[in-house]
């Protein structure tokens, strides 16, 4: 929950094939076999063990943060794949992903995910221009903007590679400052 990667570059033609072969076809197939005529997201947590997939959760909705490196790679129009999806035309609409990596760094409260006090004031916002910024646990009090729970700020930069789009997103987050705030500085090193 403090990070995400998209595309992870483990996830190779092998891999989703793996994917789309143990996880996805088996999972379409059980829903149709128990007569569950789901339209909606369908969120799969991998983990990579030895170059096979391994589900260790399955979600009715995108994931956090995945959703703030997955989001932003979709050139298109995402009401346009809504709307196709509930009137059963979604295999009229064409998907355009940005083939730039998305790195997304969460900047949390301290002690999430204990105990942490929220009505933090937040500043530096307009400091990031770099890379996008999703309020996650905030509200705005007293026309300022606070922290209201653990995971606060969401920082998404795309770049060709990597190391920079995890640079880019490191940059903008030590920007984004309230009390007993931190971000962890080792998203997708483990990738590169």
């Amino acid at each position: 929950g403090m990070g995400s990667i998209s595309p992870v570059p483990f996830a190779g033609n092998e891999f989703m094939q793996k994917v789309e072969e143990r996880v996805i076809k088996p999972t379409v197939a059980g829903l149709m076999k128990d007569g569950i005529p789901y339209q909606g997201f369908l969120f799969f947590g991998l983990m990579n063990v030895n170059g096979d997939p391994f589900v260790i959760e399955y979600n009715v909705r995108l994931g956090d943060p995945e959703t703030e490196s997955i989001l932003p790679r979709i050139k298109s129009d995402l009401l346009e794949i809504f709307l196709a999806t509930a009137n059963n035309t979604l295999s009229e609409i064409e998907l355009i992903i940005d083939e730039r990596t998305a790195a997304c760094v969460m900047i949390v409260s301290g002690g999430y995910p204990g105990d942490y006090v929220k009505g933090k004031v937040i500043t530096g916002f307009e400091s990031v221009d770099k890379s996008l910024v999703f309020h996650a646990g905030t509200i705005i009090n007293e026309n300022q903007v606070v922290s209201s729970g653990g995971r606060v700020i969401a920082v998404t930069s795309l770049s060709h590679d990597l190391k920079n789009a995890v640079a880019l997103s490191l940059e903008s987050a030590s920007k984004i400052r309230f009390e007993n705030s931190y971000f962890r500085n080792d998203i997708g090193k483990d990738l590169m």
